[in-house]
This record gives structure tokens, C-alpha cells and sequence, in this order.
């Protein structure tokens, strides 16, 4: 989605809660962005959990490298003639980073956060 809001959470949560295998549990990492605080407006399932990362601490954070990869590699150097063109540009570079699932878990994985099942 090109915005963030409590209720594009909302359906971003409802859609991870339909891929949670059955007797299964999902434990998603969110900052203190405002949209991901619980309250009346943010639904989150009963097969998924939030769990809060503390304030400033974004080597914690995978998501972050995330960004940094993306902005070096796939949005730098370039200039674009409108908001479309700029929401299309990210598309295509998330799009590009989801095909490739290796670069994703080298990028997201945390030796210390890894669960053995």
C-alpha cells in the first residue's frame, strides 16, 4: 500500500493471520511506528502477536536493512517525474527483492533471533 495508517495495518495483519498454519502462531517484530500500537483502531488476530522492538534501536530492527538494500541498490541515483512514478519505482524494487528469497533471509537474518523448530 503507498500509505500507513492503523487501518492498512489492520488488513496487512488480517492477511499474515490467513497464512498462519493451523495450531500455529506468527510473532511479528514492529516498531513504535504510530501505526503499529494496539487500541481501537489496530486489529491484530488471535494466531499473531506484535512484539515491540525498545525506541532507537534500529540494528534490532531487520526491516531497516531492508530499506538501507533497497535504497542503495535498486531507488538510488535516479529521479523521478511524479508521486506515481516514485510509488511505482518502490513496486517494482519490493517486487524484485520478494523474487529473490536468499537475498531476503541474508538480509533479514539474526543469528541470535533464529528459532529452531
Amino acid at each position: 500500500m503507498p500509505w500507513v495508517s492503523s487501518e492498512a495495518m489492520t488488513i496487512h495483519l488480517a492477511e499474515i493471520g490467513k497464512q498462519v498454519s493451523a495450531n500455529a502462531h506468527a510473532m511479528l517484530v514492529c516498531d513504535g511506528a504510530g501505526w503499529h500500537q494496539t487500541g481501537q483502531r489496530l486489529s491484530v488476530p488471535a494466531n499473531v502477536s506484535l512484539l515491540r522492538l525498545p525506541p532507537y534501536a534500529p540494528e534490532l530492527n531487520p526491516i531497516e536493512n531492508v530499506w538501507e538494500y533497497l535504497r542503495a541498490n535498486q531507488l538510488s541515483m535516479r529521479v523521478w517525474d511524479s508521486y506515481e512514478d516514485i510509488v511505482n519505482a518502490c513496486c517494482d524494487a519490493w517486487n524484485a527483492l520478494l523474487a529473490d528469497s536468499h537475498r531476503v533471509t541474508s538480509i533479514t537474518t539474526r543469528q541470535w533471533a533464529s528459532v529452531k523448530t
